[in-house]
């Protein structure tokens, strides 16, 4: 599972802009948001390299969770 932590989305517009950019890059992909959190994770995934970059190219700052 990959994780990212992404403080800049802030309502239910950006859990559905991110989900977007994750399920364009990866359609497989499982998609969980935890928005007071600020949590996303995404099963079904390998390449976080990918992922990161959609989330970034959809206006957001995401950083990688160990």
């Amino acid at each position: 599972m990959l994780q990212f932590e992404v403080n800049d989305m802030t309502c239910g517009h950006c859990v559905g802009a991110v989900t977007a950019a994750v399920k364009r890059v990866a359609p497989e992909a499982v998609v969980a948001i935890d928005l007071p959190q600020h949590c996303v994770r995404v099963e079904g995934v390998c390449d976080a390299g990918a992922v990161e970059l959609a989330i970034r190219e959809a206006g957001y700052s995401p950083s990688r969770k160990a």
